[in-house]
């Protein structure tokens, strides 16, 4: 029955880790599951389970455990939404087109009681299914799979238990129930803000920022205060019975800046987390619904319009695809997620997996901030939301649409700057930031270290929540992670394995994957795996080490630099429409050893540097007697036109790289000289060496006096 895991190939995407917290977190592959009582606890259908690594046994010794890590199964041919609908019409099944599912009548209850419910949703881009009566879930080849033996069998139903896939192993039963009753335990042992005295509840409201939310609107979304960490909880409530099945502990810290900074957990894990906050309280009837990226934003959106409104689990950073069917009965979806940049930026993204049509978006601005900062300043919420913009434009628009967005980014320079990178703060002078949407070529001499340095340099943006993925097709991805796992940690743990399990388990949390493939590939499939990633987990960096090895695969009758520019302007294509950043590491020629590379040092044709935004060449000076001296030179930016360079320190014990101390080297801007300046300065190195010549003529004309040994007159 399973004949995808046996007959289909697959390339795949590896996910190091499900983060905790909410700028790190990521939703895991759908699944060919049975999830009766919660949503995945055990590994999914659509899982390979490969390779072994390591876990903690409960009595604190290690043991040994194969499968740990998992590969997300992607078929070669990708799934279109025609083909879905063709299959099902030749199986004579009603279909309902909805915005980013079909609903067909679910197959897994019975007709009696199924009605004229439309209760399947298949996802238009995956393929992914899941029935909301039952919580079946799987991929469409399991779903052909059920239909097939419904039809040779004659059956009009299946039971939900056909999907059983992998069965619990016992370690994952006990972390099952240990994170119940650890759920079950925080929810008891927390106290609704009507139970709490007047002085305490409101000192709690000023410490949150959320004075002006009343204490029936957090009654009425079932928030509590758990005394222990001074922490608010959200209650998840789901399934057809209505049942506990997670918490999420926010906690409040305030800065130098009289700011307020949140720090959030979830019970269970981030991976199996899933909780569309205050749906529960949303009516079958209603059309409308107001999507936030934050509970907070949500009770303050309730409280001041009394429309529904509903908080992503994991904010900005993504929109996990088994939430969509739960949002499919809105007919208009108004995102307001934020008031800054990113959050504006996530909107655009996730509407696309909304249906454009159906959306609109709140643009940020100094009277458009989040929701619970605009309640607290008393903003008209009813004319924020009104004021919101249609996710689908035309192809043609004029100055007066972009005036708000140009005037947005002249606002907030910084955050459309983009993320900052930590260890390299010489990189921000010029490159200003790190930006979704662009494409950067890396490049630099054999064996200088481009790997270990780009490696670095993602894994700096990925601790600040960038979602990344890795292609690296020269070398492993066991390498690769031991690599980055060492930058990580700073320090080699081979001398301190005493210590890996304490930096593995920080590595997991990281929204790290890695792509599967190694050595040459074709672009399309490299392409299709990206674009599945992105979907699945809302990729914002992608890497891919090297261009060379996807042009081994191309037709070798056709001319290799015409291939190369082919692959530049498909991962061109590629930013720009998924508006994700890509970093495309390609060798340089061949130069002689004395020589600095150039942007033409770039192998092939001019395409590469043109289509680039940015351009970074990792420099390294050969020296006879110790390692080479490497620095990192920009040489495009296409955000503001900065170009400069920097030296870099290689540091072998923690295998990263380092700006060495102020003072010993400077930063030097690198910019072209107008032609009159080089004149100048060659007429004035012309006439130091007129000078010189004529000192070296004088020394030999002018004859030199000798006193006579014998005589003691001069000869």
């Amino acid at each position: 029955m399973w004949r995808s895991l046996l007959l289909r190939g697959t390339a795949c995407v590896r996910q190091v880790a499900a983060p905790k917290f909410l700028h790190q977190r990521h939703f895991p592959p759908l699944c060919g599951t049975h999830l009766t009582h919660r949503l995945l606890h055990r590994p999914p259908c659509g899982l390979q389970l490969l390779g072994t690594d390591y876990f903690l046994a409960h009595s604190g010794t290690r043991a040994y455990k194969k499968g740990a890590k998992s590969t997300v199964e992607f078929p070669v041919s990708p799934i279109t939404v025609t083909d879905i609908k063709q299959y099902l019409r030749s199986k004579d099944i009603p279909i309902h087109d909805g915005y980013s599912c079909l609903h067909i009548p679910s197959i897994f209850v019975q007709p009696s009681a199924r009605g004229d419910s439309f209760s399947l949703f298949i996802d238009k881009t995956t393929g992914q299914f899941l029935c909301k009566d039952t919580l079946v879930e799987g991929s469409w080849e399991d779903l052909q799979d059920c239909l097939e033996v419904m039809q040779k069998d004659e059956q009009d139903f299946l039971s939900p238990n056909v999907l059983l896939g992998y069965p619990e192993t016992v370690e994952e039963q006990e972390e099952r129930e240990r994170e119940q009753r650890e759920v079950q335990r925080i929810w008891s042992s927390s106290v609704p803000f009507s139970d709490l005295p007047e002085d305490e509840a409101q000192m709690v409201k000023t410490m949150f920022q959320i004075t002006k939310v009343s204490n029936a609107t957090l009654k009425k979304f079932g928030v509590r205060l758990f005394k222990p960490t001074k922490s608010l909880v959200f209650p998840w409530f789901g399934g057809p019975d209505s049942s506990l099945k997670g918490v999420k502990l926010l906690s409040a810290q305030s800065t130098d800046n009289d700011k307020v900074t949140y720090n959030e957990a979830t019970v269970p894990k981030s991976n199996s987390y899933y909780n569309l906050f205050g749906l529960p309280l949303v009516g079958h009837m209603d059309t409308a619904v107001v999507l936030t990226g934050h509970e907070l934003d949500t009770l303050a959106v309730s409280q001041a319009t009394g429309l529904p409104s509903v908080a992503l689990p994991r904010g900005v950073s993504c929109l996990p695809p088994i939430l969509l069917p739960y949002l499919e009965q809105f007919k208009c979806v108004t995102l307001w997620l934020g008031g800054d940049i990113r959050s504006w930026e996530a909107s655009k993204i996730f509407s696309r997996k909304l249906g454009l049509r159906r959306c609109s978006l709140v643009r940020p601005g100094e009277y458009r901030p989040c929701p619970v900062e605009a309640l607290a300043l008393g903003k008209n919420f009813s004319q924020i939301i009104k004021s919101s913009i249609p996710a689908a434009h035309k192809s043609i628009v004029s100055f007066k649409q972009l005036r708000e967005d140009v005037y947005g980014e002249l606002v907030n320079t910084d955050q459309v700057a983009g993320v900052k990178w930590t260890r390299f703060p010489e990189l921000n002078r010029i490159l200003k930031g790190h930006r979704k949407g662009e494409l950067t070529v890396f490049t630099g001499p054999t064996g200088s270290g481009k790997t270990t340095f780009i490696s670095e340099l993602a894994l700096d943006l990925c601790t600040q929540g960038v979602n990344t993925l890795w292609g690296s097709f020269e070398i492993n991805n066991v390498r690769l992670a031991k690599i980055m796992l060492t930058q990580f940690a700073m320090q080699r743990l081979e001398e301190n394995l005493e210590q890996y399990d304490f930096w593995a388990d920080k590595f997991e949390e990281l929204p790290l994957y890695f792509m599967t493939f190694h050595g040459q590939q074709n672009i399309k499939t490299v392409l299709d795996t990206m674009q599945h990633a992105v979907y699945l987990y809302d990729i914002n960096h992608v890497i891919i080490d090297n261009l060379q090895f996807m042009m081994g695969q191309e037709n070798l009758s056709v001319d290799k630099f015409a291939v190369q520019d082919h692959i530049v302007g498909v991962f061109r294509k590629f930013a720009t429409n998924s508006s994700c950043h890509v970093t495309l590491i390609i060798h340089p020629r061949k130069e002689e050893d004395d020589r600095e590379l150039q942007t033409a040092s770039i192998f092939g044709s001019a395409k590469a540097s043109q289509e680039a935004d940015n351009v970074l060449i990792l420099q390294e000076k050969k020296l006879v007697t110790c390692p080479g001296r490497r620095s990192l030179q920009v040489t495009k930016n296409r955000f503001d036109g900065d170009v400069g360079i920097f030296p870099l320190d290689f540091l072998k014990s923690s295998l990263t790289f380092a700006t060495p101390i102020k003072g010993k080297h400077r930063l030097r801007k690198v910019a072209p000289k107008p032609e009159n300046e080089e004149v100048a300065e060659n007429e004035v190195v012309a006439k130091k060496e007129e000078v010189k010549k004529e000192k070296a003529a004088k020394t030999t004309k002018t004859p030199r006096t000798v006193k006579n040994p014998t005589t003691g007159n001069d000869s």
